[in-house]
C-alpha cells in the first residue's frame, strides 16, 4: 500500500497490491444519497471486515478482484477508492483465515 496515504484515514483499496490483506475502516460517501457507497455496504464492504486482494488487471489496471469471506468481487478503481482501509499497524493477523482456505487457482 502507498506510503502517501493519509495516516488519519488510511490507504484506499485502490492502493492495495495483489495478495495483500487488509481490514475495512469505512466507506467514503459523497452525499446522503450516494448509491455506490450504499451498494458497497450492502455487498459486505463494512467497517471491521477483513478482505484480500486476489487480482488486479494488467499493470494495475481494472478490475480489482477482492475476496470478503468466501465471496469475490470485481471493482473499478473509482469504487475501490471509496473503500478506506485501516492502517497496517491496526490490523491483527488473527482477523484473516489461514491461507490454505483459499484456492488461488480459482482466480
Amino acid at each position: 500500500m502507498s506510503a502517501a496515504a493519509d495516516s488519519r484515514t488510511g490507504p484506499t483499496l485502490a492502493e492495495a497490491r495483489r495478495g495483500s490483506r487488509a481490514v475495512i475502516a469505512h466507506i467514503e460517501h459523497s452525499g446522503q444519497d450516494d448509491t455506490i457507497a450504499q451498494r458497497l455496504e450492502a455487498l459486505g464492504f463494512v467497517s471491521g471486515e477483513p478482505l484480500r486482494v486476489v487480482a488486479t488487471g494488467a499493470f494495475g489496471a481494472e478490475p480489482i478482484v477482492v475476496q470478503i469471506g468466501t465471496t469475490r468481487f470485481a471493482l473499478r478503481r473509482g469504487e475501490a477508492r471509496r473503500v478506506r482501509l485501516r492502517a497496517p499497524g491496526e490490523v491483527a493477523a488473527a482477523a484473516f483465515p489461514p491461507d490454505g482456505l483459499v484456492d488461488e487457482r480459482q482466480t
